[in-house]
């Protein structure tokens, strides 16, 4: 069998349904194997970037690993925003380059390039993967290609990057594929801690449950979704987090951090245990006062790599493995526990909620409230399975009040924070859920970076309902010029300028639409939602002036946010 059908058929046992990609020599095979099977979708993208995120919002969604394909040289290079952000955020994904044929190699030669456009993409990407291999032999290929899917979708997932000579490509090798790999157990925390973890929990007055994107990532929302029902703590979430308990449960608190709900971060600061399950508890979760964070509460923290644990939060009680695991057999001790919620910290809690809601933070400025506007976008959007977020104050805005059902997905790029994610993930997270809507959220300036994928949803008539909060700047770096420059606004206002929309979409044949005031808002979701199946797209004029509120005062604990706080010092992040 010739090497690029035997990839093809492999991809379609390990259930990959598409693959995404951009045209290119050197992947010329390849695409010729997918095309003549017609077992997998190829799915032509307009940017490598952009078949990246794709990839990773399919690999987010379904558990099975996304596969983008590119050239060598820059379809490779492009790729590595997209290969970083599957990295930092723990998205199973399986990244395939074509190379110039091995003997257009440099190899050991003292000279920058033999073949065109070679390219040593593997040593550029090995600090961002968890593994990426240039292929020597058509032989390699059958045991490569296991152990690549084995890897990126064992333990922590993350991409892992092949790069296939075009000469290997078209090489033969025998049908028979390997045998399955199986993945290394990890060992279950030992009898004591979960002694010690019932023991802390039954003492506490004020208990929270902290969840992470490793809920996610390690296909165990369903399982945290029981432990908390059963144990009746509170749960907040970080950003990556999300959508692991939906909108309307009466654990779920809000989200916490940088642009944490005020209420949430007041439930941080005020709890005594804090039981951290998936993550990593980065600086846009407990803040630069790290101490202050830690305070005298007990955190017990769980995650399935040992380097995230009292990593910049130490003193943890930890439990490295798969959180999955973790609650199988926290559920099952759930009786010895005896737990109950202490009287009065989930009403303290809601009180602190409704004395500072998320639709009153943004005070003082004119024109569509952000917050306002997300709950009214939730509620009108009932049949999408998944909203993905750009990179920007939309994304705090859709963070701190959209209102999840049970089954729908949150989708943003976190560690990496990338703008011109949502579009091309949400073109990833569509062909993951066939015939199922979905709700992009991107600002004005994170839509220009991959706007050039819209010809990519016309083409396939993807169910995408597009919403752009458009503050004709790019807000969240204006204001941070707002609070450290003295608002001078070099190329966030002054020098930026973005296009009309609603005149682009129409140009690729979208319908589109354009609204400025809160009156405006009920009839225009109306329309967005006419015809749930057909992409559309709506713009929504705010006040460049909005700020996201509230925001963690730098320098301060978790409890003290802005604009009631200000810094003690200027952001490092």
């Amino acid at each position: 069998m010739k090497v690029s059908d035997y990839i093809a058929n492999f991809l379609e046992r390990k259930g990959v349904t598409c693959v995404f990609e951009l045209s290119g020599g050197m992947i010329a095979h390849l695409l010729d194997s997918f095309g003549s099977l017609k077992k997998i979708q190829v799915v032509s993208m307009h940017h490598e970037q952009g078949a990246a995120f794709a990839a990773e919002a399919y690999g987010r969604m379904t558990g099975v690993p996304g596969v983008a394909l590119a050239t060598s040289g820059p379809g490779a290079t492009n790729l590595l925003t997209g290969v970083g952000s599957c990295h930092f955020d723990s998205s199973p994904a399986v990244f395939i380059t074509g190379q110039v044929n091995r003997h257009e190699q440099k190899g050991d030669r003292p000279i920058r390039q033999l073949g065109f456009q070679e390219t040593d993409i593997v040593n550029m990407v090995g600090p961002i993967t968890k593994a990426a291999w240039k292929i020597q032999t058509p032989e390699e290929i059958p045991a490569m290609f296991e152990k690549a899917f084995n890897v990126a979708s064992g333990g922590r997932p993350g991409p892992v990057l092949l790069d296939v000579p075009m000469d290997v490509q078209r090489a033969d090798i025998p049908e028979a594929p390997p045998s399955p790999l199986a993945s290394p157990s990890v060992p279950a925390p030992a009898e004591s801690f979960w002694q010690r973890l019932g023991e802390q929990m039954r003492r506490a007055q004020r208990p929270l449950i902290l969840v992470g994107g490793g809920i996610r990532s390690g296909r165990a929302a369903e399982l945290l979704r029981n432990f908390a029902d059963r144990c009746g703590v509170p749960v907040v979430h970080s950003l990556m987090g999300v959508d692991v308990l939906p909108y309307a449960h009466p654990l779920r608190v809000g989200m916490i951090g940088s642009y944490g709900n005020r209420w949430a971060n007041w439930a941080v600061g005020t709890s005594d245990f804090l039981l951290v399950l998936g993550s990593r508890l980065d600086v846009r979760q407990t803040g630069s006062e790290i101490e202050s964070f830690k305070g005298g509460r007990v955190i017990f923290h769980v995650d399935c790599d040992s380097g995230e644990v009292n990593n910049r939060i130490s003193g943890c009680e930890s439990a490295v493995c798969q959180i999955s695991d973790f609650l199988r057999v926290a559920i099952k001790k759930l009786p010895s526990f005896q737990l109950a919620e202490p009287m009065g910290w989930g009403a303290q809690i809601t009180a602190k909620r409704q004395e500072w809601p998320d639709v009153r933070e943004s005070t003082g400025v004119t024109g569509l409230n952000p917050n306002e506007f997300m709950h009214a976008l939730s509620q009108a959007s009932g049949q999408a399975c998944a909203y993905v977020a750009d990179v920007g104050q939309h994304q705090m805005w859709a963070a701190q009040s959209l209102e999840l059902t049970g089954s729908q997905r949150f989708l943003t790029s976190g560690g990496m924070g990338s703008m011109g994610f949502a579009l091309p993930a949400a073109i990833g997270a569509a062909f993951a859920c066939p015939q199922k809507p979905v709700v992009v959220i991107a600002g004005d300036g994170a839509f220009q970076c991959n706007i050039q994928e819209l010809q990519t949803v016309k083409r396939n008539h993807l169910p995408l309902k597009l919403v752009i909060i458009n503050n004709h700047s790019l807000g969240m770096v204006r204001q941070f010029q707002e609070s450290y420059f003295d608002s001078r606004f070099q190329s966030t206002v002054w020098g930026y300028s973005a296009p009309d929309f609603v005149k682009v979409a129409e140009a690729y044949g979208i319908p589109a639409r354009r609204i400025s005031v809160a009156g405006e808002v009920a009839e225009a979701l109306r329309w967005l939602w006419s015809d749930p199946l057909a992409p559309m797209l709506l713009e929504v004029d705010i006040a460049t002036t909005a700020n996201v509120y509230p925001k963690m005062a730098f320098g301060r604990p978790v409890t003290e946010m802005e604009p009631f706080c200000k810094p003690r010092e200027m952001e490092g992040t």
